[in-house]
């Protein structure tokens, strides 16, 4: 966690993400990549292109200085801040950021989406879900520190999610964690009994670890969607943070298949962090 992108809007939420990636930042002597992605509106088409580059100019200013005054805070004066800001707020642009810095973590904060807006818009953190190729830490709340004593990490323990779950157990190593791998079994045609479950968990572990040490950690529970099995087993283990693979859905895929881990992200009010296959 030597380089960390936090996406920066002056909300409330986007404080929080700040104050986290401050705790990582401490912890693992990394950099802040603090990222305004300046919102231009369209201007007018009667405009002429020297009065739209002054407004374009204008309007950048302003965010610098507004950006510059919201990263004057006590609390960033112990980590190295490097602040970034983009013209336009084309969320696949993260990944192009990412790469140049050669970051290892995005952290932004979200107040969640819900109903109309949730299907028709999603929330900016539901779109850098989408979007970015490495790991996405989500957080609602202020996170005041680091001492994650459980985190769930949800699968369907599928071999394609073999090398992204790899890769999610070196990224949590560092917190030093009780991790609760779970299963979620729906009332469905893919519904898979016990020994079915136990069977399924034995073969992912062995080809992703080459043993099955871990599968005293793993978690079988029935719920009605995949959701749900995951908020309420949370809550009963009194979870602290809750990782999850994703596909990262875009377009039509998207709109019609929806993305669990969206949905997770939106509606829990524990700390998620995505991993994208």
């Amino acid at each position: 966690m030597k380089k960390i992108i936090v996406p920066i809007d002056f909300s409330k939420h986007s404080e929080y993400a700040l104050k986290t990636a401050v705790l990582f930042a401490k912890k693992c002597k990394g950099t802040i990549y603090a990222l305004h992605m300046l919102d231009l509106q369209e201007v007018s088409l009667s405009e002429s292109p020297s009065f739209q580059q002054e407004k374009a100019i204008f309007f950048l200013k302003m965010a610098e200085k507004r950006f510059q005054n919201f990263l004057q805070k006590e609390y960033l004066k112990e980590v190295k801040v490097v602040p970034v800001i983009k013209h336009y707020k084309v969320f696949s642009e993260i990944n192009t950021i990412a790469e140049e810095v050669n970051a290892n973590l995005i952290i932004m904060g979200s107040h969640g989406a819900s109903g109309l807006k949730e299907f028709f818009v999603g929330s900016n953190t539901e779109k850098v879900v989408r979007y970015a190729n490495l790991p996405v830490l989500i957080v609602k709340n202020e996170v005041t520190n680091l001492e994650f004593s459980d985190i769930v990490l949800a699968s369907d323990f599928s071999e394609k999610c073999i090398p992204i779950f790899q890769k999610a157990l070196k990224t949590l190593d560092f917190l030093n964690a009780r991790l609760h791998l779970l299963y979620v079994n729906l009332p469905t045609d893919d519904f898979k009994t016990t020994p079915e479950m136990d069977a399924l968990a034995n073969v992912f572990l062995l080809k992703a670890e080459g043993n099955v040490d871990r599968l005293v950690n793993v978690n079988f529970v029935c719920d009605r969607t995949i959701e749900k099995g995951i908020l309420n087993f949370s809550n009963a283990i009194g979870a602290d943070l809750i990782a999850m693979i994703t596909r990262g859905r875009k377009g039509l895929m998207h709109i019609f298949g929806g993305s669990i881990a969206e949905d997770v992200a939106n509606h829990s009010t524990l700390p998620i962090i995505t991993f994208k296959i």
